[in-house]
C-alpha cells in the first residue's frame, strides 16, 4: 500500500510539473492520470491546486533557501497536505502592458523608460513581449529574450480611451499558451479603465488561470485629481489578488530597484501543490493562506480560487 501511494504521488508530481501551466483553470484543475510502472496501470481522478509563492525578507529581497517542511498551506482556515514542492531558479515569460490612452499624456515616455528598465534586467532565458493599449490592445514586440526595445515603441502617442481590463485579459491568454513555469504581467498605467469589454474580475481570473503574477506600476501624476486613489485601488487589487506587487513610484532609483527585484523573485518563486480536503464542486470561493516557519518573512501568493462547478 505504501509503495502504491508513493508511485501515485510521483506520477502526480511529474505530470503536474511538466504540464500544469498549460491546463490550469482558475487555479484548480482536474486530471486523469494513466501511468505504467512494472506493468501496472494506475488510474487517478484528482483535483489539484497549484500555487506560486514569493517569499521576501524585511528588505524585500527574495528568500530562496526554504524547505518544504517549513511551509504550511491553509484553505478556508483548514491545513492542507502539500503533495509536491519545487524551489529552483527558472526562466520566466512576461508581458509588459504600456498604457497609451489619452489620460497618459506626458506619461508615455515614462512608461517607455520603465519598459526599457525591465528589459535591462532580463536573464539569458527570460522572454518578454510588449503590448500597448488605449482604445484597443496592440502587439508592439513579440516574445523574445532581447534586451533591446522595438523602434515602434518610440512612436507611441497618448490618445483614445483605456481598455486596461482587456489588456490584462489578452496578456493572460498569450501567457497561457507558453510553457514557462513562472509568468508575469507588468502593467504600466494610471489605472483608469474607461472602455473594456471585460470586467476587472474576469481579467484577474484569466491571469490566475494562466498562472500569471501581476505587477502594477502607477504611472499617474501626483496632481491627477480625486480619481487617483480610486485608480490606484484598481491597480493594487490586480497585484494583491494575483500575488504580485503594486509599485506607487514609477520613476528614478525606486523604479529601477523595483524592477530588479521583480526579475529576481520571478526566477526564484516556490511552487506548491495540494489536493483540497473540500471536494465540493459548488463554484464557491476558497481562500488560501501560506505560512512559513521562519520569522520576519513576507509571503505573497494568490488569495484563492473558485472551486469547479458540478458538471463542468
Amino acid at each position: 500500500m505504501k509503495s502504491e501511494k508513493q508511485r501515485i504521488k510521483r506520477v502526480l508530481k511529474n505530470l503536474i510539473l511538466i504540464s500544469y501551466f498549460s491546463f490550469l483553470v482558475l487555479g484548480c484543475f482536474h486530471i486523469a492520470v494513466s501511468a505504467q510502472d512494472d506493468n501496472e496501470i494506475i488510474n487517478i481522478e484528482s483535483s489539484i491546486v497549484v500555487l506560486n509563492a514569493t517569499v521576501t525578507d524585511v528588505k524585500g529581497k527574495p528568500v530562496t533557501d526554504l524547505k518544504q517542511n517549513q511551509f504550511r498551506v491553509l484553505e478556508d482556515g483548514l491545513e492542507q497536505t502539500v503533495d509536491f514542492f519545487e524551489a529552483e531558479e527558472t526562466p520566466f515569460a512576461a508581458v509588459i502592458l504600456m498604457d497609451t490612452s489619452g489620460s497618459m499624456e506626458g506619461g508615455v515616455s515614462m512608461a517607455r523608460s520603465a519598459a526599457i528598465n525591465f528589459l535591462d534586467g532580463l536573464r539569458t532565458d527570460d522572454v518578454t513581449a510588449i503590448y500597448n493599449f488605449d482604445s484597443k490592445v496592440s502587439l508592439v514586440q513579440d516574445f523574445s529574450n532581447s534586451r533591446d526595445i522595438a523602434e515602434k515603441v518610440f512612436n507611441l502617442k497618448a490618445a483614445g480611451m483605456t481598455v486596461l481590463n482587456d489588456a490584462i485579459y489578452q496578456a493572460a491568454v498569450e501567457l497561457g499558451k507558453r510553457g514557462e513555469k513562472r509568468k508575469a504581467i507588468i502593467v504600466l498605467s494610471d489605472g483608469a479603465d474607461t472602455r473594456s469589454a471585460r470586467s476587472a474580475d474576469k481579467a484577474l481570473k484569466a491571469a490566475v488561470a494562466a498562472g500569471a503574477t501581476i505587477y502594477t506600476i502607477d504611472m499617474s501624476v501626483v496632481n491627477a485629481g480625486n480619481n487617483r486613489f480610486q485608480n490606484q485601488a484598481a491597480l493594487k487589487n490586480f497585484a494583491e489578488k494575483s500575488g504580485g506587487l503594486f509599485i506607487p513610484t514609477p520613476g528614478g532609483v525606486a523604479m529601477r530597484e523595483a524592477f530588479k527585484n521583480i526579475v529576481a523573485e520571478l526566477g526564484t518563486q516556490y511552487t506548491l501543490g495540494y489536493q483540497p480536503t473540500n471536494t465540493k464542486k459548488d463554484g464557491k470561493w476558497r481562500a488560501i493562506e501560506i505560512r512559513v516557519a521562519k520569522p520576519n518573512l513576507t509571503i505573497r501568493t494568490r488569495k484563492g480560487y473558485n472551486a469547479a462547478k458540478a458538471g463542468k
